[in-house]
Order: structure tokens, then sequence, then C-alpha cells
């Protein structure tokens, strides 16, 4: 299933325009450490005495969308925004999420004997289906599991490089083998649910009787897709084909994030001049080990939280300011010291049902 995110307006909904990477011309560089010093002071000098009556936080979406206007009052030097030069491809289970999402859901709600005894009979993504309906049989609602996703562990790290990113102007999508309910609720839940333009994954929806039904992204029977490397549901490899084939893919650089054996086809699609960040000592890593020279991109492996986000925004840095440097462009940003999500340009835009 691929889910677009597209801008909507209606009486609770302001249409939004796509955070990008904002471009200074050479002779007027501006650090983005500067202009977030610069709006600190602006805030102050514009703060009331204190009361002792005391306001609702605001969201992130409303400081972020100020953020962004007082960049633009405080530097009108500020050349338009520049499309984004990196594309990032996340994988969803055990990478965004330190779990697998399936395991979490079966476990958690009490299902796990029926999974066992179901598991050597079955393909997966048919397992999934049927595992839902074991729990709606139970008395378990869509929105049982939706509680149950949402206290999923994320690693505050994880969360603040896709916030990162994102504010930065990269095009963030999901390429994962879970599906649409579970990836889109623990995302939202999290409230990073816009900072993705697509999520690619196996379909999912509450049919009339209030059950979860899962479906595969490539239906082997209808559509078979014909690789051997891949599950029968899902060729990652394909999907990552179809988004190098797009118009909007030329000319950019692509980094991949996984940790599973389904991660390892996408990663031979890529080329030099992308970077793939396997998952040590999880089986794309050793796949990739097993014979390095298969793969093209440059291979930055990744154990922690810490340093899935000290990596990707180097990386993304690295590819911004080559990108930035060739179209005679300066764009400095130290990312030693990523910039506060709390003043960037980071927006949440919804993926329409």
């Amino acid at each position: 299933m691929l889910r677009r995110r597209a801008n909507k307006a209606n009486g609770n909904t302001n249409t939004r325009e796509r955070s990008q990477v904002a471009v200074w011309k050479p002779s007027q560089v501006i650090s983005c450490h500067t202009a977030v010093a610069a709006i600190k002071t602006h805030r102050e000098s514009e703060t009331p005495p204190p009361t002792n009556k005391q306001k609702p936080r605001r969201s992130l979406v409303s400081q972020t969308s100020e953020a962004g206007s007082t960049i633009r009052r405080l530097f009108p030097e500020m050349a338009a925004p520049a499309a984004a030069a990196v594309v990032v491809l996340f994988d969803f289970d055990k990478t965004i999420i330190q779990w697998d999402s399936d395991d979490w859901v079966i476990t958690k709600l009490g299902a796990a004997d029926a999974f066992n005894r179901l598991r050597p009979t079955m393909r997966w993504n048919s397992l999934m289906d049927r595992m839902m309906g074991e729990l709606h049989a139970q008395g378990r609602s869509a929105d049982d599991i939706r509680e149950c996703l949402r206290s999923a562990p994320l690693d505050a790290h994880v969360l603040s490089a896709i916030r990162t990113a994102s504010a930065l102007g990269c095009d963030l999508k999901v390429v994962s083998d879970a599906n649409s309910f579970f990836i889109e609720t623990v995302l939202e839940h999290h409230g990073v649910l816009g900072c993705f333009s697509e999520i690619n994954t196996n379909p999912a929806r509450v049919d009339a009787q209030g059950r979860l039904r899962i479906s595969p992204f490539h239906d082997p029977t209808s559509s078979p897709h014909g690789c051997s490397l891949c599950p029968d549901n899902m060729c990652k490899g394909k999907i990552i084909q179809r988004i190098q084939g797009t118009d909007s893919a030329k000319n950019k650089h692509f980094i991949y994030i996984g940790d599973g054996k389904g991660d390892y086809c996408p990663s031979l699609k890529l080329g030099e001049g992308d970077y793939v960040m396997p998952k040590e000592n999880y089986p794309l890593w050793s796949l990739i080990s097993s014979d390095p020279q298969l793969i093209k991109a440059e291979v930055h492996p990744w154990s922690s939280g810490e340093e899935f986000e000290r990596i990707l925004l180097k990386l993304v840095n690295k590819l911004i300011t080559s990108h930035a440097q060739g179209s005679q462009l300066d764009y400095k940003c130290d990312m030693s010291n990523p910039i506060s999500t709390e003043v960037g340009h980071h927006q949440t835009l919804p993926i329409p049902n």
C-alpha cells in the first residue's frame, strides 16, 4: 500500500507547504545556529511580563510555523526554498521502532499461543491477517490494537533524527513489511506522521464488523513480483526502483536504513553516491558483510538510537552541503550540534485516509 502525503483544507486544517531546505546566497551565508540564536533573542524581546495564569503549551506545529516566519522577517536576504536533494528511506520494525510491531501486538494482547500454532502452516502476511481475526474473536477491538501500538517504545534519538531531517528538507519515506494501520498509528502517536511523504507497506483496513484486515502489498497470486530475495508479499527492491524512476527523484541521493533480510534487495538497488545504514549484527548487516562488493552504496552501520541520529544527520548534512555547492549555493549548518526542532521548519501534514 502506498500512502502519499497531501495538503488538506477543511474547517479545522490549514493548508501548509512542505518543509524544505532554506538556502542562502553565497555572499549572505547564515548558519542554522545563528538563526536559532536570533529567534531566541527575538522571542525574549517580545515576551510579556510573567503572569500567575499559565497559558496552554502551543503545539510543535505552531511553534515551528512561527519560527519559519521569524527567520524570514529577521533574515530577508534568505533565498527561496530549494528542492530537497536527499531521499531517506526507512524500514519500520526494529528500525524506527525498537521492536517488531507484529510481535508486539501478538504478545501484548495475549495471542502468542495461537500464533505459534499457526506459524508453520501459513505465510507471514496471511498469518498476520488471520491473527487479527483471532484477536477480534477474543473481543479485541481496533482501538485495543491502537492502544497497544501506542505503548511500543521509540528511541528519542530516532524521533529527533526524523524531525531534524524533515526540517532540513529531506524527502522521508517508509518502506516496510509491516502494515499501514500499525505504522500510521505509531507515527501519528509520536507526532512524526507528517514528516513522511510516502508509506509503502501492506494495506490494512477495519471492516464493517470492526475486524482489522491485512492484505499483501504485492499479491502473490494475481501479481507476483518474481524476486527470489524477498517474501512473496513484498519486494522492497521494486519499490525502490519505482521511486528512483520518478521525475522527483532525478539528481537526488538516497539513504536507506533497515535491519532485516528484506532490506537487502533494496540495498542492492542503490548506486554510488548513495548510502545504506544497516543495523549492526542484524540480518541486513550480515548479508552485506558476506559480500561487500555487491553493494555500490557506502555502508554506515549503527547499533543504537544515538548512533542512528548521529550517522543519519552527518550523511544528510554531507549531501545537502554537496548539493548546495554544486548549485553554486552555500549552506552551512554544523550537524554535530543539530538545530533544535523547537525552532525548526518541521510541519505536520496528515496523510489522508
